[in-house]
């Protein structure tokens, strides 16, 4: 496959320029962020954006209507957010965001700053397309769903090399996974070449993982694992190992407001983004986690791993994306409001392939919602479509849809 156009993906130097402005899209290897650059992000958002931040499929934040591109830079810069001009938008890392405090194998906290490090150390990486994605999978198979492009699952006390989000049968230890990891990066460079209209992911090129194997010179060692496709995200109130307590808060559509992230910086612990566009609060004791519960449900964040909101996702929509025949997160959050996002046991009709008014649709289970026929943001796995046309909007049932190769968020 060969791309007729550049990689567009956006940064915080290079602006993508939505319907409703620019927008910037900040980078956040393994997810981590410390309070203080919580802060800055709630200032960005209500000094130089529209008040609010966006979680993305990548664990990476975004902000919308940047009114000051160079003032964004800055700030973030100062806040240790835009470490590298020159390598900003090919630092999608994610890593298992409850690593190190709740169960897995392996610890991939550090391997995720020892690998940022050395991305940003080899001025070739670079040249990465910004679609590329990194992941860090400490063994409970989260991140693996995501199928990057380059990633590790921790396998006892190795590592499974997965190219393109499959087992290649290659093992490393947890001294030579990043190093590995880079050199199939610069594998995967020498294939698409230099130019910009080549390839953006590595699956896009025909026999490319057996390709960049090679030039790792090294063998398979083990039986491929099978990959799960789904598993659970961490929302409520979670045990660690080590006797404090996380909180795993759902973000309903990824839309989190300049407020909330401040009462989340003044809580002064580690958050973590999750590429589930939910954020994991750790190192808490137990009473100061009762306040936070207390303190941000009502301000919309989600600790019931029952809510529907945990089972929709939803594209841009109006006014953000100009190809969109709707304003489709209003649509999906009168659906919420009026109970029409079922439980996933409901047993519904065959929709006969029928247009269907908003204020109509009803549907059960895992569903993401599309202003256009692109369905950008769309979750790998099986899920339901409900995708909007000029004249109302096409489902398409879990068991029936097909995975789109679109855009990343």
């Amino acid at each position: 496959m060969t791309r007729s156009a550049p990689d567009s993906c956006p940064g915080v130097l290079r602006l993508h320029q939505a319907a409703d402005g620019p927008l910037a899209r900040i980078r956040v290897p393994g997810g981590r962020l410390e309070s203080a650059q919580l802060q800055v992000l709630a200032d960005a958002a209500r000094d130089l954006g529209n008040g609010n931040l966006e979680l993305t499929s990548r664990g990476n934040i975004q902000l919308r209507q940047v009114r000051d591109a160079s003032e964004l830079a800055l700030r973030l810069g100062e806040a240790g957010l835009l470490p590298s001009e020159t390598h900003e938008r090919v630092r999608n890392i994610v890593a298992s965001p409850l690593s190190g405090r709740i169960g897995g194998f392996a610890d991939v906290r550090g391997l995720a700053v020892d690998l940022d490090a050395g991305l940003r150390a080899d001025p070739r990486l670079s040249e990465l397309p910004g679609r590329v994605l990194f992941t860090l999978d400490d063994g409970r198979g989260d991140v693996t769903t995501l199928r990057g492009d380059i990633g590790i699952q921790a396998v006892g006390t190795e590592f499974a090399l997965l190219l393109a989000g499959a087992d290649t049968g290659i093992r490393v230890g947890a001294d030579e996974a990043v190093g590995v990891m880079l050199a199939a990066a610069r594998g995967f460079l020498d294939l698409r070449g230099t130019s910009e209209t080549g390839q953006w992911r590595l699956h896009e090129i025909a026999g490319g993982v057996e390709s960049v194997v090679e030039t790792l010179r090294r063998s398979p060692a083990g039986e491929p694992l099978e990959l799960g496709a789904a598993h659970d995200i961490p929302i409520g109130w979670l045990d660690q190992d080590d006797g404090l307590v996380t909180l795993g808060a759902g973000v309903p559509l990824g839309t989190l407001s300049a407020r909330t992230t401040e009462f989340l910086a003044a809580i002064e612990r580690p958050v973590f983004v999750t590429p589930w566009r939910s954020l994991v609060i750790t190192d808490l004791d137990e009473g100061p986690a009762e306040t936070v519960v207390r303190v941000l449900a009502p301000m919309g964040l989600i600790f019931d791993a029952n809510s529907p909101w945990l089972r929709v996702s939803a594209c841009a929509g109006r006014p953000g994306c100009a190809k969109s025949h709707t304003d489709v997160r209003a649509d999906l959050t009168a659906a919420v409001d009026s109970d029409r996002i079922l439980p996933p046991t409901d047993t519904l009709p065959p929709t006969d392939n029928q247009l269907i008014p908003a204020e109509e649709v009803a549907e059960a289970g895992r569903q993401h919602w599309s202003g256009c026929e692109r369905r950008c943001g769309r979750p790998h796995g099986p899920v339901t479509e409900v995708v909007a046309t000029e004249h109302g909007y096409r489902i398409d049932r879990a068991d029936e849809a097909t995975e789109p190769g679109t855009a990343a968020n």
